[in-house]
């Protein structure tokens, strides 16, 4: 990508837009175009038409989506499908309309069968029935990646695939009910470590298996595709390593000084047993996470984003 190509980060103001942006301008790309939900209601077929129409971007990155965890996924199931469905709908058939040159669109590993073999390989998708608490977010991504592979396939368009596993780092929704695992740990503990609570609750059993990446990781992970990268094949972004749900919440409470008792609760929702991504491919093509888990947590306890920023419910990241 030219230095001063136009670029339009769909979901600027989300965890992960908003690193996209903050490599971006530090690798000196300048003509970065950006909207707010207020300004662009993505939702909306003819507004997004008449942006792209007005704008012309040349590069396109996917990021926007209504996102959340695994309460916010099984209780809102209709907004999650259809806003997502009408949110990449919109912006990929507008990016093949008006001729955009490459278009990176995040899906989700949440896309890949629940009991799918693990680690999870790239040609797994579609070969079992998903999880069922985040089943309709799960269609709603996978529908966007095949409309990708659909353009690339009837119109030749160079539109590109990429699944993120579970991500933590700046930005991130912090909101006890509907965040995702790990920045709910991040509040609990810490909250919990500066009033002294006596215990945390933390949600299941503590036995799933799961992968975490720092968003900056993910930002240049998708940087390096975008430069390196044209297949059709989706592509899988992770560290190739996991640990269980206890042994975060432990590690999560060491980093933020917290000493008293964790308190598993069984009733609230496990989710898929294991979910660690195949990463061979993304390492053939050249790329290897930074960041590993204790440090970005470290960072992200040290930076305490949930005492800035007020908790937001899921919501359309733009």
């Amino acid at each position: 990508m030219e230095k001063n190509a136009k670029i339009y980060v769909a979901g600027h103001r989300g965890m992960v837009g908003a690193a996209v942006v903050r490599l971006l301008r530090h690798e000196g790309f300048t003509n970065l175009i950006t909207r707010t939900s207020q300004e662009l209601d993505l939702r909306n077929q003819a507004a997004v038409e008449e942006f792209f129409a007005r704008e012309r971007p040349d590069y396109v990155w996917l990021a926007a989506a209504k996102v959340g965890g695994i309460h916010a996924n099984n209780t809102y199931r209709a907004d999650f499908l259809y806003d997502n469905l009408l949110i990449e709908a919109n912006v990929i058939h507008a990016s093949y309309r008006q001729g955009v040159r490459k278009l990176l669109y995040l899906g989700s590993s949440c896309i890949y069968p629940k009991m799918a073999p693990q680690p999870i390989k790239e040609e797994y998708l579609l070969t079992g029935p998903l999880e069922a608490t985040n089943e309709p977010y799960a269609i709603a991504k996978i529908a966007g990646l095949k409309l990708c592979e659909a353009y690339r396939t009837q119109y030749g368009c160079r539109f590109i695939t990429v699944m993120p596993t579970n991500l933590y780092g700046p930005h991130d929704n912090y909101d006890p009910e509907n965040s995702h695992v790990a920045a709910a740990l991040l509040r609990k503990f810490s909250e919990a470590a500066a009033t002294g609570q006596p215990s945390v609750e933390v949600w299941g059993t503590g036995t799933p298996r799961r992968e975490f990446l720092h968003v900056d990781d993910l930002a240049s992970a998708c940087l390096h595709l975008m430069q390196h990268y044209d297949g059709a094949e989706p592509v899988n972004i992770g560290t190739g390593e996991d640990l269980s749900i206890r042994e975060l919440a432990e590690m999560i409470a060491e980093l933020s000084g917290y000493h008293g008792q964790l308190v598993f609760n069984p009733a609230r929702p496990d989710g898929t047993p294991r979910k660690l991504l195949d990463v061979s491919r993304l390492h053939a093509l050249g790329w290897h996470h930074r960041i590993e888990l204790r440090e970005g947590l470290r960072q992200v306890i040290a930076a305490a984003d949930w005492k800035r920023e007020a908790p937001q419910p899921a919501t359309i990241l733009a």
